[in-house]
């Protein structure tokens, strides 16, 4: 797939906003029905599960992060699953890899060198992440310096403070001025969504980023109390949806935080396909934001495989 047209935004809509209303119960049962009205088995598993491995951002955020961790990963990005299984699955020719790689600012470099001549993007954290309360010029600066290292997207951490008391023109002009310091990378809001309080703050929010300029709308950092559910990834979409709609322009989705096993990865995919459709597959336009999820992807390819379970330590991240 070629790379899409960049969301531009739009000027904010006020009216439009402060309109966008959400279902809690009934966002809650359609979310419930993902995973239960339709299961995928066996060659079909194993072909969407392949296509999940392609849409992860593999992620290390942690404190004790260092420079030989961060090489580990690139090196688990180039090759995300050993080679005697992509020999038994058929699929040596596709080569396949991971969406992108996610670091903290002080390692982008470091990921920009170990991933050279692999097409494989490097992802910032940016913006005082997690909380995103430092000051506002030394918020854009670290997009900047990100940009500037190598960084080809940046996935920033919006002021929760703008959603919780409705100043949506606060955040508009907080997201653009973000876009803007982004430049020709990609720019990633995450709004946090366990932070906000209601489906309809997440819905409101999701819009006006949209409006802001953003190429993907994110859950969460991870870092939250509750991160990427169903419910709230279903706000989120059919705000992406009416979007696309009203402007032509299509925004990216990456559920974040939490999302550990195949069969969650798999929901949020059936999730996609149905809401958005097929297109929506497809790393321009959807990743998932995880560190662990490889790892139960390449054992139930395992399974199909050799008819066989191995123990999560046989496939070890870096």
């Amino acid at each position: 797939m070629t790379e899409l047209p960049r969301n531009p935004g739009e000027p904010l809509d006020l009216e439009r906003v402060r309109g966008i209303r959400v279902n809690k119960s009934a966002a809650e049962r359609r979310a419930a029905s993902i995973g239960t009205r339709r299961t995928v088995k066996k060659q079909w598993q194993a072909a969407w599960l392949l296509r999940a491995l392609t849409l992860i951002d593999l992620t290390t955020l942690s404190g004790d992060d260092t420079p030989g961790n961060v090489r580990r990963l690139c090196a688990k990005a180039r090759h995300p699953l050993r080679p005697d299984l992509v020999d038994a699955l058929g699929v040596g020719h596709l080569a396949p890899t991971v969406g992108a790689v996610c670091v903290y600012h002080q390692l982008v470099a470091t990921a920009v060198e170990a991933l050279e001549g692999s097409g494989i993007p490097v992802a910032a954290v940016s913006t005082g992440f997690p909380a995103g309360l430092s000051p506002f010029r030394q918020r854009v600066e670290e997009i900047g310096a990100s940009v500037k290292a190598g960084a080809r997207e940046i996935d920033i951490v919006i002021t929760r403070g703008h959603v919780l008391t409705g100043n949506w023109q606060a955040l508009y002009d907080e997201v653009q001025a973000f876009r803007d310091a982004c430049g020709e990378a990609h720019l990633k809001v995450i709004l946090a969504t366990g932070e906000l309080a209601t489906l309809t703050n997440v819905a409101r929010a999701s819009w006006v980023a949209m409006q802001a300029g953003a190429d993907f709308i994110k859950t969460s950092t991870g870092k939250e109390g509750v991160n990427a559910t169903l419910p709230v990834s279903l706000a989120m979409v059919r705000q992406i949806r009416e979007y696309q709609a009203h402007t032509g322009f299509s925004v990216g989705y990456k559920p974040a935080g939490g999302i550990r096993t195949a069969k969650q990865a798999l929901e949020f995919l059936l999730l996609m396909n149905e809401e958005l459709g097929r297109e929506w597959l497809d790393p321009h336009l959807f990743r998932f934001g995880a560190s662990s999820l490889l790892t139960d992807i390449e054992r139930q390819l395992e399974m199909y495989v050799t008819g066989r379970y191995a123990a999560a330590h046989h496939h070890p991240m870096p």
